[in-house]
């Protein structure tokens, strides 16, 4: 030994190489030993003196090497033939020459290797604060430790290196030579070495029978493969914990793959069994991230081709079962396997394949099965991820796969109506499916495509607006693709997303502006061209309704210079061809912004449209009109004489075919931008209308057999044109027309008779004979009644109540939709007349027919949004109560209103109006403040949540406001509450009777109700439940803000909330207990979940009073008691009558279901009532988190 010290590792180099050829000669060197006088206990003390050297951290490089030497020269003289007899084999100091590796590479490299690695998914979800302070703490000490290490060099490490590969080595042949079977444990120990060392060779010698049973070695080695497979770091003790998907782990990952491969094909039947547990490992331990998941399915896949047809078989039977396991990323990892077993050729069946796990073998079980059967999964994300791979099959070389997605999809066309509605990944998924043509690109399939450009989420509107451009690109000869593309893209311009705006612009610029040619250069042939006409043809025809949103798009064009001289030039060439409609459209968005046009090519189309007999649509008519008036400055006053002179109103016949009114409207249009004669215009060419109306309206009303052979078309035409025309020359309409179109409305005799007490002072609509026009007809008349009102006050002072009346009497659907329409647009203009009529309107939210419903609703929105109404009344009470609607689309649009439209503009709303809520839906009218306002019978009784048939539904409509509300909001609410309804009860002011029990018993299940807690509270409350684990920021960020909520809300600011609720809380209860009243549950209730919810703050309370804290104890005690003699004695009945229903213990939102039995006190003790605080006690407390409490509610007395 001290040779060695004053030598170095010299010495041990020459002894190694003098011993190595003692492993193969037949020479025994324990011979030569004892001839010369070398103890081998002595060699061994010295050996383990230079091994067990080098082991602490603070060992130098010189103990390191000589460590690694001497372990070498130990593992050498064991592979020596006759060791075991000369007693050389010593477990502990094998295994610490085993470790010496480990103990001699610098600490402070695995380390930094430890810092690349990744918090495993399946470690423990959310650790608390002191769990992090010691990890912080051990963190320091390691800090101090690694200080502590003596500093290397990279000479240093490379001998080091060479040290380590020495050993390794010397391991190697001595598993060659050296039976480990009855070491156990010490094979383990040597699979870890050899594997940290990526010696496989030395992993396969360990698979031998020399070292034990040929199964538990493979069980060991494949155990130990598993990790680097799966890319996780497994130390001696604690959780795997994920690496960072470096260079070096990926090629670590693929040696082991190969490696057990290489296992497989030797050993054959043998390691098969090892191999499916393997497989089975790592779709169990595999960790929910999306690239671990892919490789770890392609690892599986890789493996799973090693198996014979049987055993693949029977493998793919449990991957089916476990595709259908609770775990989300069980269910998603099933999913990747698949996808990359279908990457590999379909195997096909032989004759050592059991019947029963033929049909496995085939691509097309994966995809029906497995892939396709996760569409209607739990999870939207599993769903979602399901269609993806659906859709990425198409993309496989494999024949079945496609051809089982089409077979799958030939029957399933309704599929994408359930499932473009849920979840952004399955939006995704399902338009992929629908690019590639599986899903039949029908009508209603292609519309809700279109509607997701318009989805809350972002990513699936950008998604869809791709997904709309590639169908285009795939079929542009398709009539159905292209109104769909117009209807996704062009809306999408006013996006409020700016990066949805910048995209859709993109896909018109790159569709329809950069594709215009000159008509020279046009050719059918050219697709892209022939695309772009087409798109303009719809756009004037079938799509004329998007020309707003088309026009915006031309704004920002026109402020970006994109309308150069050659477009103009081009789009005016195509004015007298086949395409001179979509030319036209063009040239009328882009005139009022490219003052250099050709003027003379423009007059030129406008006369020969006036001289000619060619078939020239209105919509191509105004857009020519509308370009004329946008070069009208620029014209001499001869030219626009001559212009007005010609425009064609005059000696216009209405028809039912033509669209007069349009066109008359862009024609005033083209004149009051020609500033020419405008009025006079105006008088003489719509007065002519007017006139041609009223005689035509005379002729069918006035006439006694008029109505029977009127031309119901015609009529509807002229009222129409009538409305349109007066508008315009408001002095042109006399008291004889006004006549005429209220008589179209007259209702009949018995209706009149037959009106409401409320209504009885309404006007008469007309004082001509009972009315028999069709119903379409009295719908028309409505508007251009409600157009004449617009032009004159006092009409509509003497039409409003007539309206009213229509609302509540009229029996056709139209015609109470257009009244209300009428009647929202004269609020715009007289607001404060049609202010005592807004409950008239508001009425119509529980119209009969869902269209009236939810066109009132869309119309109150907006006025509500301008403030031309106001929530006066019971106008809000009405409106919230929709949230109720028998129709679930519209239910669905009234909480949209609310929440993204009305709350945002009046964020107290729903807090204000809280309170209110409980007594109105109850119809509880007794209160001195609350719901008093004025409302008809009629209305109360259809408005009416009253009785236990609409708790739910009142219900409903509570957890909406709550959730909405914000934590000061549900603090001070609780405090209101305690003071406007608790209080009233318990100072007398609101009888105890039916209906106040009723309310009360309300009020405490609203009390108990998760979401009137504090968001912190809440949460805790749910904590614990089957969500899936978010990721490591998310979860850091939350934490820290509930650490920064925490640290906002003191401890005044819930002893206000005990302070102002528990004291009218006992004194709720004495009175209760004295009338035995059945509220009591309830009360005993909201008052356990209080308990648990301010433990330390209710204990507090208490303490100065330990009576009344003996006798709460008490009175909760009997309570439980009861509560669990009452579940069981309804189990027992439930086991008996219906095969046992569970029963909670824990009140029922707002529900009243347990008998009126008083809660006995302790003998001895009195009933005391706290003293209440006065109103006047602060109780605006704005506190943004509770702290979480756990326990029973006695645990707190």
């Amino acid at each position: 030994a001290a040779i060695v010290i004053k030598n170095g590792s010299k010495e041990f180099k020459t002894l190694y190489s003098h011993l190595l050829p003692y492993m193969t000669d037949t020479e025994v060197v324990w011979t030569v030993f004892g001839d010369n006088g070398v103890s081998v206990k002595s060699l061994v003390a010295v050996l383990s003196y230079f091994v067990l050297g080098g082991k602490s951290k603070t060992a130098s490089v010189q103990q390191r090497i000589s460590a690694l030497q001497a372990s070498s020269l130990y593992l050498l003289l064991l592979g020596i033939p006759g060791s075991v007899v000369n007693k050389m084999f010593h477990q502990i100091l094998f295994d610490t020459c085993l470790n010496t590796v480990s103990n001699c590479w610098p600490q402070s490299l695995v380390k930094k290797r430890k810092k690349d690695t990744l918090k495993s998914s399946q470690a423990d979800g959310k650790r608390s604060k002191p769990h992090r302070k010691d990890n912080d703490e051990m963190d320091v000490d390691e800090d101090e430790e690694q200080d502590e290490e003596v500093h290397l060099s990279p000479q240093d490490l490379l001998k080091i290196r060479e040290g380590v590969v020495l050993l390794v080595k010397s391991l190697l042949r001595l598993l060659l030579k050296f039976p480990l079977k009855d070491e156990p444990q010490s094979a383990d120990n040597c699979v870890q070495v050899i594997l940290d060392s990526l010696a496989y060779y030395g992993l396969w010698l360990l698979c031998s029978s020399n070292h034990g049973d040929e199964k538990v070695s493979l069980r060991r080695v494949f155990h130990r493969v598993l990790y680097v497979i799966l890319m996780m770091s497994k130390g001696e003790s604690g959780k795997p914990s994920l690496m960072m998907a470096t260079q070096a782990v990926l090629a670590a990952r693929e040696q082991a793959i190969g490696f057990v491969s290489h296992v497989v094909d030797e050993l054959k039947e043998p390691a098969l069994p090892f191999l499916r547990i393997l497989l089975q490992h790592i779709s169990f331990r595999m960790v929910d991230k999306t690239d671990y998941r892919t490789r770890g399915a392609q690892a599986v896949a890789k493996l799973l081709a090693k198996m014979p047809c049987g055993d693949y078989a029977s493998f793919i039977k449990w991957l089916f079962d476990y595709s259908r396991q609770s775990k989300v990323a069980y269910r998603m990892f099933a999913l990747d396997v698949s996808m990359a077993l279908m990457e590999q050729p379909e195997r096909e069946a032989n004759e050592n394949v059991d019947a029963e796990l033929v049909s496995f073998l085939s691509h097309r079980f994966l995809v029906h099965n497995i892939v396709f059967g996760r569409r209607s999964d739990a999870s939207p994300t599993v769903r979602g991820h399901a269609l993806t791979c659906l859709a990425q099959c198409l993309e496989l070389p494999s024949m079945n796969a496609t051809r089982s997605i089409k077979e799958l999809f030939s029957t399933s066309a309704s599929l994408t109506h359930t499932h473009l509605h849920m979840h952004v990944h399955m939006h995704k998924a399902m338009m992929g499916l629908l690019k590639h043509n599986v899903i039949m690109l029908s009508e209603g399939n292609l519309t809700v495509l279109s509607e997701r450009t318009r989805d809350p989420a972002l990513s699936v509107k950008k998604k869809a607006l791709q997904c709309l451009m590639d169908l285009l690109t795939a079929h542009p000869e398709n009539n159905l693709v292209q109104k769909a593309w117009l209807r996704g893209v062009v809306p999408a311009v006013v996006d409020a997303e700016s990066s949805v705006q910048e995209k859709a612009l993109e896909c018109l610029e790159q569709t329809i502006l950069s594709q215009v040619k000159s008509h020279g250069s046009y050719s059918y042939r050219d697709a892209q061209q022939t695309l772009t006409w087409n798109l303009l043809g719809l756009l004037c025809d079938h799509c004329q309704d998007l020309g707003r949103y088309f026009s915006r798009a031309f704004t920002v064009w026109s402020k970006q210079n994109k309308f150069t001289a050659a477009f103009i030039n081009n789009l005016i060439s195509h004015t007298e061809a086949e395409h001179a409609a979509g030319a036209w459209l063009l040239l009328s968005k882009v005139a009022s912004s490219c003052p250099r046009l050709d003027y003379g090519k423009i007059l030129d189309a406008w006369d020969d449209l006036v001289r000619s007999d060619q078939n020239v649509t209105v919509a191509t008519s105004c857009h020519i009109l509308c370009v004329i008036g946008d070069i009208g400055e620029h014209l001499n006053e001869d030219t626009k004489s001559r212009i007005v002179g010609g425009c064609p109103t005059t000696n216009i016949q209405i028809n039912p075919s033509n669209s007069l009114p349009n066109f008359l409207m862009w024609t005033v249009l083209a004149n009051q931008n020609l500033n020419y004669a405008l009025q006079t215009f105006l008088n003489q060419h719509c007065g002519e209308l007017v006139s041609v109306c009223e005689a035509y309206l005379s002729g069918v009303i006035l006439n006694e057999n008029g109505a029977q052979n009127l031309n119901e078309d015609l009529v509807v035409k002229h009222l129409y044109t009538l409305g349109v025309a007066s508008l315009h020359c408001p002095s042109k309409v006399g008291k004889r027309i006004v006549l005429l179109v209220q008589s179209v409305l007259t209702s009949s005799v018995e209706q009149q008779s037959e009106g409401s007490e409320e209504l009885a002072c309404s006007q008469p609509l007309s004082q001509f004979k009972a009315s028999s026009m069709p119903s379409s007809v009295r719908a028309h008349a409505v508007i251009t009644l409600g157009k004449l009102c617009l032009q004159h006050e006092e009409l509509t002072r003497k039409y409003l109540p007539a309206f009213a009346r229509e609302l509540e009497l009229c029996s056709e659907l139209a015609v109470r939709s257009n009244v209300v329409v009428v009647m929202c647009d004269l609020c715009v203009r007289y607001t404060n007349m049609v202010d005592r009529y807004v409950p008239n309107v508001s009425a119509c939210l529980r119209d009969k027919e869902p269209l009236i419903r939810k066109q009132t609703l869309t119309m109150l929105t907006n006025l509500l949004q301008e403030e031309f109404v106001k929530w006066k009344g019971s106008l809000f009470f009405r409106f919230i109560a929709v949230l109720v609607d028998s129709d679930p689309t519209i239910a669905s649009l009234c909480e949209y209103c609310l929440v993204h439209l009305l709350l945002k503009k009046n964020p107290v709303m729903f807090s204000q109006h809280f309170i209110e809520c409980i007594f109105h839906f109850n119809s509880y009218e007794k209160h001195k403040t609350y719901n008093k306002f004025p409302q008809a019978a009629s209305e109360k009784a259809k408005f009416s949540l009253k009785g236990a048939q609409n708790k739910e539904r009142r219900f409903t409509i509570y957890r909406f406001l709550l959730v909405h509300f914000t934590d000061a909001q549900r603090f001070n609410i609780t405090i209101k509450i305690s003071q406007n309804i608790l209080a009233c009860f318990v100072d007398g002011e609101l009888p105890l009777d039916g209906d106040g029990a009723a309310v009360l018993a309300e009020t405490f299940g609203i009390l108990s109700l998760k979401e009137i807690k504090l968001s912190a509270l809440s949460e805790a409350a749910g904590a614990g439940g089957d969500e899936p684990q978010e990721d490591e920021q998310m979860a850091m960020a939350k934490a820290v803000m509930q650490v920064a909520q925490k640290k906002v809300v003191s401890q005044v600011q819930k002893k206000v909330f005990i302070e102002s609720m528990i004291p009218i809380i006992i004194n709720l209860k004495s009175m209760l207990e004295q009338k035995r009243s059945p509220v009591l549950k309830d009360l005993m209730g909201y008052l356990q979940l209080t308990m648990q919810d301010y433990r330390s703050e209710v204990k507090e309370f208490f303490a100065a009073d330990e009576q009344l804290a003996v006798e709460m104890e008490y009175n909760l005690k009997m309570y439980e008691k009861e509560m669990e003699a009452q579940m069981a004695h309804c189990s027992l009945g439930g086991d008996a009558a219906s095969g046992g229903t569970p029963v909670s213990t824990r009140p029922s939102n707002g529900g009243r279901s347990w008998a009126p039995l008083p809660l006995p006190l302790p003998t001895g003790s009195s009933k005391r009532a706290l003293p209440r605080p006065s109103p006047s006690a602060p109780a605006t407390c704005s506190p943004k988190d509770f702290p979480s409490q756990t326990g029973t509610a006695l645990s707190c007395i």
